[in-house]
């Protein structure tokens, strides 16, 4: 299971004091209003970041760090990411998962082994699993009762059932 879990992406500056619009990457972008810290992954190095105050412009939650109070502390970070710990992550319901726990799992058929889920596309009505096959490339799976039987975040395991028409 992943310690870290995304929550954004740093898009772009907002305004000269410091301020950035981040693209959200968790289900729910009011959750910026709970959060007090976030990792910031520099690409060398994680530099835990308290937030000082959040507010939302279309798409984008624009977020003021404590501290970071210039355009030029903060525009080196445009596109990378921000991180919180496992702990201080949203509670999950019932047959819920995070992301980064389901991407890389092996995926099962009722005859044996079928691929590993490589990404998860969010549409509309459901999710769906991107799971790369050697045998058959590519699959796009949904992610419902009747497709999805048994995730094991655990073991890494996911168990299917290939509807008539998905392969």
């Amino acid at each position: 299971m992943e310690q870290f879990l995304q929550v954004g992406v740093i898009s772009s500056t907002h305004g000269i004091r410091g301020e950035v619009k981040v693209f959200p990457t968790t289900d729910d972008a009011a959750r910026f209003k709970k959060l007090k810290k976030v990792l910031l992954d520099t690409g060398r190095e994680q530099l835990e970041l308290e937030i000082q105050s959040v507010k939302f412009f279309k798409q984008f939650v624009i977020v003021k760090f404590k501290g970071i109070d210039n355009i030029n502390d903060i525009e080196r970070y445009k596109g990378k990411s921000l991180y919180v710990q496992r702990e201080d992550a949203v509670p999950l319901g019932k047959d819920e998962y995070y992301i980064g726990d389901l991407i890389g799992m092996e995926v099962y058929t009722e005859d044996g082994i079928f691929g590993v889920l490589k990404d998860v596309m969010e549409t509309g009505a459901n999710e769906v699993y991107v799971i790369e096959s050697q045998e058959y490339g590519e699959v796009l799976v949904p992610a419902i009762r009747q497709c999805i039987l048994d995730v094991d975040v655990e073991e890494k395991k996911m168990r299917i059932h290939l509807m008539e028409g998905l392969i």
